[in-house]
């Protein structure tokens, strides 16, 4: 069953450009893993200095194994120097979604 994770990060005023390279930096090696089934990264339109990210793994000890590798764990040392708050993410699954109406065919 495929396992789901959402956080929010809100930078340090001034911090925002900073953490903003930090977050894309984490994502191409990411996407590598073989538990990483999707990772998007957003950046909200109204509230310019906040970012989400959402992953999708294969299941949960994929995702378990990612929080310790080299290249998340470096992205979590920059967010504890660069956040106002803690990293504090939602481990989910999926029970209701789909494509939309409006998505393309």
């Amino acid at each position: 069953m495929a396992f789901h994770f959402l956080v929010r990060f809100e930078p340090r005023p001034g911090k925002e450009t900073e953490f903003r390279e930090q977050l894309l930096q984490v994502i191409l090696p990411t996407r590598a893993e073989s538990g990483c089934v999707a990772i998007r990264v957003f950046e909200s339109v109204r509230e310019p200095i906040v970012f989400a990210i959402h992953s999708e793994w294969a299941d949960e000890s994929a995702f378990d194994l990612h929080a310790q590798l080299p290249h998340t764990v470096r992205f979590l040392e920059a967010a504890e120097r660069l956040l106002s708050h803690p990293v504090e993410g939602l481990r989910s699954r999926e029970i209701g979604g789909g494509a939309g109406r409006g998505a393309a065919e």
